[in-house]
């Protein structure tokens, strides 16, 4: 039997209720105060702040608007931050450790103040998120884990063992897990296709299929090469996070871009969907490598990704490794056949954060190591803020050193040596 469905599509299954927009066919202004390269989500927040400000602001796309990781990704969001309160005060010290978790805190407020503020028609459910425990060590680990960031914030998490965990999921994989009720879901698409609303009722003007061939710096700001002739601008927002290229070799040396695939399942009879995942919550585990997964919003299919080649980019091969690991959790749905494959590139760092600043009219936000939907939307909005001069921009993540290594250009070679020691030290439970 197939592993593919007749109708099945090498895209994004959010593409089905929120496809990618025409090329636009409008001509380019010649000058602007604000240009933005990059139309995912933190463009597009950079974009509804410069436009309210009263600045020109021209979002610059190389490929259909938000054909990045912001309509391809698997619609979690969180408070973020991977690191623990301990853990950032021996980074960075006690003050600015706290500072960084209070941003991840404040981007999850903001998705959940922003999306109804602006009646975004997204899909979005606070409905939490189960992080399993993939061996008994790591289940200890969870537990202890609990309340070490309750001197800046209180996430109310609590503790699921293996012998309850059919209330979150029918599965004998973990050994039990944690749950973080206040962490949410959206359909990305969708709510992209309602961020495009917003900064374009707000003036900003978005030119897709439009790549920015080269960017040099002017005596009044900058001029951006493009395939629709020259934009001179005051300012610049770098918006491109895992897609960064050679346009800007001081952030692409600095951003870590790293394939993440994604299947659909086919549709699931409901008494099937319902015992597998009883409740609404995105999932995840504790392995290095991790995998990622949920009920799609009307809860007929399974969306389930993670990290699965280096290299590979063909659906049709990434795709059956996937299922395979969702048949691991879920023997039997062997012979459930896949709808849709895809991947897309997210952006990490070396140091696991965030990061956002500017240079000399040079803004950039980017770096959001995998929770991308609420950091990628806050971030945008804050360095938005910063382009039109508002001092509410300032963030934790202009304070700290955005890191490099020797030698790396932007190409991680690296990759293939901590995958395998990540995937072993996966399956000893180190």
């Amino acid at each position: 039997m197939s592993l593919f469905t007749t109708d099945f599509k090498e895209s994004p299954y959010w593409w089905e209720a929120a496809p990618p927009e025409p090329a636009s066919e409008q001509d380019l202004p010649k000058q602007v105060d604000v240009a933005i390269i990059g139309s995912g989500y933190t463009g597009l927040h950079a974009a509804i702040q410069t436009a309210q400000a009263g600045r020109t602001t021209l979002v610059l796309e190389a490929e259909a608007a938000g054909f990045g990781a912001s309509t391809r990704n698997g619609g979690q969001v969180s408070t973020s931050i991977k690191g623990s309160l301990p853990e950032l005060t021996r980074q960075f010290g006690a003050q600015r450790a706290v500072e960084i978790l209070r941003e991840g805190q404040a981007s999850l407020d903001f998705m959940k103040d922003f999306i109804p503020a602006h009646k975004i028609d997204c899909d979005f459910q606070v409905d939490g998120r189960f992080h399993g425990a993939h061996t008994p060590k790591k289940y200890d680990q969870l537990a202890r884990s609990i309340g070490v960031n309750a001197a800046v914030f209180s996430d109310d998490a609590f503790m699921i063992p293996k012998a309850d965990q059919a209330t979150e999921f029918d599965t004998a994989a973990y050994h039990g897990g944690i749950v973080y009720p206040h962490h949410a879901s959206l359909h990305p698409a969708k709510y992209h296709r309602g961020l495009l609303g917003i900064a374009r009722r707000h003036g900003a003007e978005i030119a897709t299929h439009c790549r920015v061939k080269s960017l040099n710096r002017t005596a009044k700001g900058f001029e951006l090469q493009t395939p629709k002739g020259p934009v001179r601008a005051g300012r610049v927002v770098l918006a491109t996070n895992g897609y960064t290229g050679p346009l800007s070799p001081w952030q692409q040396r600095r951003i870590i871009p790293i394939g993440s695939y994604i299947i659909a399942t086919e549709e699931l009879p409901s008494d099937v969907m319902d015992r597998l995942m009883p409740t609404n919550r995105i999932l995840s585990d504790t392995r290095k490598l991790v995998y990622y997964y949920r009920p799609s919003p009307d809860r007929k299919r399974i969306l389930f990704g993670g990290r699965v080649s280096l290299r590979e980019t063909d659906p049709r091969r990434t795709g059956p490794k996937l299922h395979a690991e969702l048949v691991r959790l879920f023997p039997e749905l062997a012979q459930t056949r896949i709808s849709h494959s895809w991947s897309g590139f997210v952006g990490y760092t070396f140091d696991t954060l965030m990061h956002a600043g500017q240079e000399d009219g040079l803004y950039y936000a980017m770096g959001y190591c995998g929770s991308g939907v609420g950091m990628a939307s806050y971030l945008g909005m804050r360095i938005g803020q910063q382009a039109s001069d508002n001092p509410e921009g300032m963030t934790a993540f202009n304070k700290i050193p955005f890191q490099t290594r020797p030698f790396y250009t932007g190409n991680p070679w690296f990759l293939a040596p901590s995958v395998l020691a990540y995937r072993i030290r996966d399956r000893f439970g180190i």
